[in-house]
């Protein structure tokens, strides 16, 4: 079939090769090294692309591959990782590398006819390396087809052309080059057809809705974040009113979100929304909670109680929604071993063995940003696209300490201010995440004639490309001196600003 197959070894880059081969408009799956023969048959993939990862091939208990799988007439592309593992498997040899290589190096290219074509022989290319270890000789027929100064054998080939490796990571963007030859590969190599699109995706998955939903009924329990809306719209389109939205107000909302949600899927696109206002529910049983994690089991186990309530007011339902996207599955999968268990990243995580519901994830096989493409393309208001991610405890983790309506209150209103002054200011999309947290702490303040003993609100905004890392945005003076102004002069309560200038690790995002 036209899909490309990447088997994982657990490299921190895999999802990057993922998304270049969706960049080249081909679809590709990522499945655990563990992946059997059988299954890989079954795949019918056009290739087959092996990934890098943090372990030795020189390792008694090295992460291995069947070798039946270089017979299989699949062209195989190994990166890292997954060169030294092809070299080892077909005779060839590797050895610790006199001098670690990690960061950008330059290759001299010594072939250019299969998977650096449009290049010249000659040429030097900067890649970026990852590795200890290298191959100290190759395998019966093989040929380099670039080298570096630390890596005699670079890049190689089999004669045949139908197996290849690479010593760098194509995949990063410190390899300038490297979707040129990613293309190379899947395109000239792997002759798969450039076929994939958003648009086939969407029709795709709407027929394949409707043929298992039949004349059944669709919950969805609706947040107003990205993913669960464009879930909503996607499955619109598909069932009409055979799909009822769930909208919980826990009372830990953003400013104003209960109207914008309402507004959009209620009143402008006239979906069946079934708006549920539990918000006393929620902090009566918050009231007096300080611990982080009591808070969040507190919030998960009261959603499942008010969404089954009302799950089981809704005749004919049959299958639960969520919008499980592709990340959510790959981490659920480890590279150690296979996994039957699906994260139970959203809200409604476990709902579907208690409510006897079947799951439908119609976005699971989708990387955020292509997420984001989707609801433009369904027609999802650019407020919703654009967001960034929200905690699913809500504001409960941003407001330290006991939660009382009155500390909600001035967290709700300093982070509209926050979120209000970066989309003026343009920095709203340039960041990950910016947003206020209330310190459970008082401090002496001046304002008038008068001395002030109220609270503190720290400003968050962070730079980061999946959340598993991220570095404080370096924010102009400017604007951190106009939230702060607006923030003190505009928020009943609140006589001091700070900004956090933490990194992930060793902190976190979120500060509960």
């Amino acid at each position: 079939m036209n899909r490309i197959l990447i088997l994982d070894f657990g490299s921190q880059y895999t999802q990057l090769i993922a998304r270049r081969v969706r960049e080249l408009k081909v679809y590709c799956e990522i499945h655990p090294y563990t992946f059997d023969l059988d299954n890989v048959k079954a795949f019918h993939p056009a290739g087959i692309i092996l990934s890098g990862g943090p372990a030795s091939v020189l390792d008694q208990d090295a992460y291995r591959i069947d070798p039946r799988l270089y017979d299989l007439e699949v062209p195989v592309l190994g990166i890292c990782y997954g060169l030294q593992l092809t070299a080892k498997l077909l005779g060839g040899s590797v050895q610790k590398a006199d001098k670690r290589e990690y960061g950008q190096a330059v290759i001299e290219l010594l072939d250019t006819d299969d998977l650096f074509q449009g290049f010249n022989i000659g040429d030097q290319l900067k890649v970026w390396m990852s590795h200890g270890d290298r191959l100290a000789s190759l395998p019966k027929d093989f040929l380099t087809i670039a080298r570096s100064k630390n890596s005699p054998i670079a890049a190689c080939k089999n004669k045949k052309g139908t197996i290849f490796g690479l010593q760098f990571h194509p995949e990063v963007v410190h390899t300038p080059q490297g979707k040129a030859i990613l293309s190379n590969f899947i395109l000239n190599i792997c002759k798969a057809k450039p076929d994939w699109t958003l648009s086939s995706f969407m029709d795709h998955q709407m027929q394949a809705i409707k043929k298992r939903v039949g004349d059944q009924h669709v919950i969805l329990g609706l947040s107003g974040g990205v993913d669960s809306s464009v879930t909503a719209f996607l499955l619109h389109r598909a069932l009409g009113d055979q799909l009822t939205l769930i909208f919980i107000n826990n009372g830990l909302l953003r400013f104003h979100e209960e109207h914008k949600v309402i507004e959009l899927f209620k009143k402008e696109k006239q979906m069946r929304l079934r708006y549920v206002d539990a918000s006393r529910r929620f902090l009566s049983a918050l009231q007096g909670v300080t611990d982080p994690e009591k808070k969040r089991k507190i919030i998960g186990r009261l959603f499942i109680e008010v969404f089954e309530e009302e799950a089981q007011k809704i005749p004919n339902a049959a299958f639960l929604a969520q919008g499980t996207l592709y990340p959510d599955v790959i981490e659920s999968v480890s590279f150690k071993g296979p996994s039957a268990t699906i994260k139970s990243h959203h809200n409604v995580g476990g709902l579907p063995e208690k409510m006897n519901l079947q799951l439908i994830e119609p976005l699971r096989e989708l990387f955020k940003d292509e997420v984001r493409m989707l609801g433009k393309e369904l027609g999802v208001a650019d407020e919703f696209i654009d967001r960034q991610p929200f905690p699913g405890p809500g504001l409960a983790v941003r407001v330290l300490g006991e939660i009382t309506p009155d500390r909600l209150r001035m967290l709700r209103e300093a982070d509209h201010v926050v979120v209000s002054e970066m989309k003026d200011a343009g920095f709203y999309k340039k960041v990950w995440q910016s947003f206020a947290v209330l310190l459970p702490v008082k401090t002496v303040g001046v304002m008038g004639d008068s001395r002030t003993y109220e609270h503190v609100i720290a400003i968050r905004a962070v730079q980061s490309e999946d959340g598993m890392t991220a570095d404080w945005a370096d924010l102009p003076h400017e604007l951190l001196r106009k939230i702060s102004n607006r923030v003190i002069n505009e928020v009943c309560g609140v006589n001091r600003v700070v900004y956090d200038i933490s990194s992930k690790p060793p902190s976190t995002i979120e500060w509960e």
